[in-house]
Order: C-alpha cells, then sequence, then structure tokens
C-alpha cells in the first residue's frame, strides 16, 4: 500500500463543529411523567402487592371470548378488518355502543359517536380542538393525573375546583366559573379517580346548570359508571336540562373488557363532531380496524352485562377486604372512604403524615399505594393516598394490608 494511503489512513478524522440542538417544546418541558406510570415501573416485582395501579384484574379478563371474537373476524372477513378503515370508528361498534347508551338512560345515535383509541386519547382530541393556550380549564380538586398532563400540554390554565366527601362543590364550581371564565369543565362524576366518590343527581344537574349559564363545555369522563357495586345508578351529567348540548360524554373499553384493546369514545355534540375527527385524522388516522371489528364482534356475540356481573362480584368482595383492612393498616386517626363501585379507595393519614416521603420504605416491604399530593391541581395534601382493589385477590389484600402496617410502624419508629 503507497505510503501516502497510510498516512491518511491513520490521520484521525476531524469532528465536524457541530451547534447545539433545538430545545424541547415549552409544553415538553413544563409537563411532567405521571407519577402513577412511575411508581408501576417500581412495583413490577412479583413479589409486590401494589394498590398502586389503577389495574383491571388479569384473570377477570374474558381472554376466550375475546380470543374468538378475533378469531372469528379474521376468518370472516379479513380484507376488512386488516385494511385501513374510517376515522370515525367501525359502524357496528359504534352501534353497540349507542345501543348500551340508550339502554342506561342516554338516548344516542350511532353518528354521535366516535371511536378512539382509548378514553385517553379521547381527551387529547378535545383538548386540540377545544383550547387555546392560555385558555382555562376547572378540574375537580383532586383530579385525574393523566388530564393533568393532557391539559398541561395543550397549554391551558387549570384552575382547581374545591370538593368534599360528595364529589365537587356546586357553590364553588359557581363562583370560580365567573370569575375564571374557563372553556371547559373536565369531571369524573362516577367513582372518581383517584377518589373513588360519585356525585349526586342534585349536584350533577347544578353542574348543568352551571355550565349553560356560564357558558362552558363539559368534559363528563365514564370509565367506571358500569362498575357498580350497590345502590342505584345515577344519570349521566350529560342528561340534565342545560348539559345536553355542551356536554362530550367520554366511555372506554378498558374497565369492562380489556384495557389491552385500547378502545374509547366520544358521544360528541353536533359542533364539536367535525373538528374531532378532523383531529383524530391528524392523530392517528384511526384505531385499529381489527380490535374494533373484535369488540364489535364481542357484543354481538357474548351477554356483557353476564361479564361485568362477575366482575363487579369480584370486585366488591376485594373493596371489602381493602376497607374492612384499614383500620389496623393505617395509623390511628386516619380517615378513608368505602366507594359504592369503581377501583379506588382515598385515605388520608394523620396530621404530620408525608405518604411520599413513607413511600420509599413502603415499597421495600413488598406492598405500594399511589401518594395522593400529585393528584392536586391546587394545594396538596401530602397525608392523602390512593388505594386502589381490584388488582389482587382478598387474600392477597389482607396480606398486603399486613405488610403496609409493618412498614408505617417502621417508619414511625425511625422518626
Amino acid at each position: 500500500m503507497p505510503d501516502a494511503i497510510l498516512a491518511d489512513a491513520r490521520t484521525p478524522l476531524r469532528t465536524p463543529a457541530r451547534a447545539p440542538l433545538p430545545e424541547l417544546a415549552a409544553r415538553a418541558a413544563r409537563t411532567g411523567s405521571s407519577p402513577v406510570r412511575d411508581i408501576l415501573a417500581l412495583t413490577a416485582r412479583p413479589e409486590v402487592i401494589s394498590f398502586a395501579g389503577g389495574l383491571p384484574a388479569p384473570e377477570l379478563f374474558d381472554a376466550a371470548g375475546l380470543a374468538a371474537a378475533f378469531r372469528q373476524v379474521l376468518a370472516d372477513d379479513p380484507r376488512r378488518t386488516l385494511q385501513y378503515s374510517t376515522s370515525e370508528g367501525d359502524p357496528a361498534l359504534r352501534a353497540a355502543v349507542a345501543a348500551r347508551a340508550t339502554a342506561r338512560g342516554l338516548p344516542t345515535d350511532p353518528d354521535e359517536l366516535l371511536v378512539t383509541t382509548g378514553s385517553q386519547q379521547g381527551l387529547s382530541l378535545l383538548a386540540t380542538v377545544l383550547l387555546e393556550p392560555g385558555d382555562t380549564v376547572l378540574v375537580e380538586d383532586p383530579c385525574y393525573l393523566a388530564a393533568l398532563q393532557i391539559f398541561s400540554l395543550a397549554g391551558a390554565r387549570v384552575v382547581p375546583v374545591p370538593t368534599d366527601d360528595e364529589g365537587i362543590d356546586p357553590a364553588a364550581l359557581d363562583e370560580l366559573a365567573a370569575r375564571e371564565r374557563p372553556k371547559l369543565l373536565y369531571v369524573i362524576p362516577t367513582f372518581q379517580n383517584p377518589t373513588g366518590r360519585t356525585l349526586s343527581a342534585e349536584r350533577r344537574a347544578a353542574v348543568a346548570g352551571i355550565a349553560a349559564r356560564r357558558g362552558l363545555w363539559i368534559a363528563e369522563d365514564d370509565p367506571y359508571g358500569e362498575l357498580r357495586f350497590e345502590g342505584a345508578a345515577v344519570p349521566w351529567v350529560a342528561s340534565f336540562p342545560g348539559a345536553e348540548d355542551r356536554t362530550v360524554l367520554l366511555g372506554s373499553f378498558s374497565k369492562v373488557m380489556a384495557p389491552g384493546l385500547r378502545l374509547g369514545t366520544l358521544r360528541l355534540p353536533a359542533p364539536l363532531r367535525r373538528p374531532c375527527v378532523i383531529a383524530k385524522q391528524a392523530a392517528d388516522l384511526h384505531t385499529s380496524t381489527v380490535d374494533q371489528a373484535a369488540a364489535a364482534r364481542y357484543l354481538a356475540t357474548t351477554d356483557l352485562d353476564v361479564h361485568l356481573a362477575r366482575v363487579r362480584d369480584a370486585y366488591r368482595e376485594r373493596r371489602d377486604a381493602l376497607v374492612d383492612g384499614l383500620a389496623t393498616a393505617l395509623p390511628e386517626g386516619s380517615r378513608w372512604n368505602r366507594p359504592a363501585g369503581g377501583m379506588f379507595v382515598w385515605a388520608t393519614l394523620p396530621a404530620g403524615y408525608d405518604a411520599t416521603a413513607l413511600l420509599p420504605e413502603v415499597v421495600r416491604h413488598d406492598v405500594a399505594y399511589v401518594p395522593g399530593a400529585p393528584f392536586y391541581a391546587g394545594t396538596p395534601d401530602p397525608a392523602a393516598v390512593r388505594l386502589s382493589f381490584v388488582t389482587h385477590t382478598p387474600e392477597e389484600i389482607r396480606a398486603g394490608l399486613g405488610r403496609l402496617r409493618g412498614a408505617l410502624v417502621e417508619a414511625r419508629g425511625e422518626r
């Protein structure tokens, strides 16, 4: 090899001058990770009994029924079910959802519905079409964490509305709506996440009237409404006078069928239908065709209410195991509720306790909860805790409460 070539080969390549990369968008910089998702990563070890995540019990999934539905749609019409589809969603699935909503007291036409990739996407689409940076959104305090993330990414100004043991305070809502001139109110009226509270019919009527009088949209999120263990169902806010033309109802298949399907729905007033379809086109074109087809076939061939009765029975036992065991698991002076359905219990430790600071010691004992502080858009309560009762059996729940008691006793001894 000539000497010149050898010399060139031995000469180190110069690194070209490089300018710094552009900064992230402000929305990405200001929006933090979900503490719930972070805790789930920390507690993924199989030996951990976790009350942290709102994870439906996997042994209660109708895996056989869903598998049969997938096999049937792939065998009967593979060209359609594996192809691109419309942004609005599978007509058969929309018809089935509309029929269920109508049967539950809210007359619904399939054309009012948009199928989304989980109800989480539905809320994102709604934020996209309604919110400009700086617009005001009213939320329950405490509020569903992922909703706070969505509104942060949209650049909205989030204003918390005070709540009590019965949910959002209508008088406070009216005062804030008059003063803050919000564009949107976001609520989970039934078995709320994180508190498990349910808003009474009287308060729902008041919320509807306030929205009509003050001129704001309502996003009514209902992922847990069919998980009622006791008591009579309460009508949707969307059904009350004043709310009919201004309420978007978000639905989800995650809690009634399986979260892995990532299927949700938006029931939209007429002015929002086309804008949300366009936002959906920009987001992902459409939700999975095969998943929608399988869900529609499942609903056509399976009695979902029979399946839900089995789920509710199991979850009722698990709620009882958790609530009945908290008196010995938590320190004296703690408070908690007994939700009539859903997935969560909201507890408050005595004054002076910091649930976030205690969490590492709790996890060290192979048990977990979610501290309540991150759920607040306003001033947080450091002693608040969210506990989910659906993932584990009653026996596992009792064992987990024993570990929790030991962790808290040990942590108190170290102080």
